[in-house]
């Protein structure tokens, strides 16, 4: 009886760590907040976790196996041509950003852009957050292949395509406008028509 116990405070801790992290960021979130949040002792926080980064690699550790039940597969529920997956995926965020009043981002983003100077573990969990998230983009690439010019780069089209969803978030959190991030899929948008257009055209 014991260990199922056990996992579901672990997991109820690092729930409530990933909610807050996103919220209100890595450095303005306290250990009083998480205990809070959960309503559990701090030994049983620190039984599991003895510091604050322990509780971040595991959140980063959530996020990064998570990646299809979590992600995907809201984004690309009744969705089956690869290329409009891309865009549906970029539209969940644009949800995001609409429904939170621009309070909530990509929570990696804004993971990799606050933590300057992170531990070999965060830094390589962040890293693997991202390459997860291109890696499906370019899965969905390598699914329309035969609508794209034979020569396209598509690891480096997963990554611009990366480039945008999170400058397109920035700036739209900043500027508390979602034009900019509308904009900025637009052009995405057209360039994929100027692919798929030099192929037919081939």
């Amino acid at each position: 009886m014991t260990e199922p116990r056990n996992r579901d405070t672990r997991t109820k801790i690092v729930e409530a760590a990933r909610d807050l992290f996103w919220e209100k960021g890595f450095n303005s979130t306290s250990i009083a907040d998480i205990l809070s949040r959960t309503q559990v002792h701090s030994g049983s926080l620190y039984h599991f976790f003895p510091g604050k980064q322990d509780l971040l690699v595991a959140v980063l550790e959530w996020y990064r196996d998570g990646i299809e039940e979590n992600l995907l597969a809201y984004a690309w529920a009744e969705v089956d041509d690869p290329i409009e997956r891309i865009f549906a995926l970029l539209n969940g965020y644009r949800v995001m950003l609409l429904t939170s009043d621009y309070a909530h981002g990509c929570p990696i983003g804004n993971l990799a852009l606050e933590i300057s100077e992170p531990d070999p573990r965060v830094r390589e969990l962040i890293a693997r957050n991202f390459s997860n998230w291109v890696g499906a983009v370019k899965a969905c690439l390598d699914g329309a292949s035969e609508r794209l010019p034979e020569d396209t780069d598509k690891q480096a089209l997963a990554e611009f395509v990366l480039t945008i969803m999170e400058g397109g978030i920035m700036q739209a959190r900043t500027h508390r406008d979602i034009g900019l991030f509308d904009r900025s899929v637009a052009v995405l948008r057209t360039h994929f028509d100027m692919l798929m257009g030099q192929r037919q055209a081939a």
